[in-house]
């Protein structure tokens, strides 16, 4: 049961493709998304903020997800599971993590430090601390959802490496389109497959709303034990549009 809970909150060329103009409008400076994540009969709720900010000319951000589980579940298991990432925006519009956390309620957390001065990444968790070198196309699981609202989804297939802070693996997305139905009606969406080569490796699957700034509007994964979790949207809240930063086109 602690792994299927824990698993269940954890649960994370296109010019051929026809994009709306709706893609180039202003992103706020603030967006609050809210999920619904089953694992069969299991149920929970997810909530994710996105902050950005300019100071002196340099753009940056901030990302926190808070999931929780629902029903008899959370009787059993009522602490959190926190996301938090942080760092800079570049000006090809990609993010630049600095600093990702994994906290599943008292558990010691997971950490990644990313020091693109020195090319290195920390991670720490509770086998200790270990350091790698720190590759130049890296993202941290909560980032990565988030790493297409400001640049183009560069081509028909994603190489790129991930951390969630205690590991990094290197990994491929394949890049298509669909059509989702979603509690906020249908939305059109570029969707990113992971391509697994060996036995076990886990799946994961991110749908990315065209009409949305490309945000994350379903992630469907499998996670520890085999279990497969199906985050869907429920709702988007934007901030006020006055404080908004120019978004990336797809091209």
């Amino acid at each position: 049961m602690r792994h299927l809970s824990a698993a269940l909150l954890y649960g994370l060329s296109l010019s051929a493709f026809s994009i709306p103009s709706a893609l180039a409008a202003d992103i706020p400076a603030r967006i609050d998304i809210s999920y619904s994540i089953t694992s069969g009969s299991l149920e929970g709720e997810v909530n994710d903020t996105l902050e950005i900010k300019r100071a002196s000319g340099a753009r940056s951000y901030v990302l926190s997800s808070e999931a929780r589980a629902k029903g008899l579940l959370a009787l059993t298991q009522p602490d959190p599971i926190m996301l938090d990432s942080a760092g800079s925006i570049t000006a090809e519009g990609s993010l630049r993590p600095s600093r990702f956390s994994d906290q599943h309620g008292k558990k010691i957390p997971k950490v990644a430090i990313f020091d693109w001065n020195k090319k290195l990444l920390t991670l720490q968790h509770k086998r200790g601390e270990e350091q790698k070198a720190l590759p130049a196309n890296i993202q941290d699981r909560l980032s990565l959802h988030y790493s297409f609202m400001f640049s183009p989804v560069p081509g028909k297939v994603i190489d790129l490496h991930v951390t969630d802070g205690r590991r990094l693996e290197s990994v491929r997305y394949a890049v298509g389109k669909e059509t989702l139905d979603t509690p906020m009606g249908k939305l059109e969406t570029i969707v990113l497959t992971k391509q697994t080569e060996t036995d076990g490796e886990r799946d994961r699957k991110i749908w990315l709303a065209v009409d949305h700034h490309m945000l994350p509007v379903r992630i469907v994964a499998t996670e520890k034990m085999g279990i497969v979790t199906d985050q869907m949207v429920t709702k988007i809240s934007y901030g006020d549009p006055a404080n908004s930063l120019k978004q990336g086109h797809l091209q």
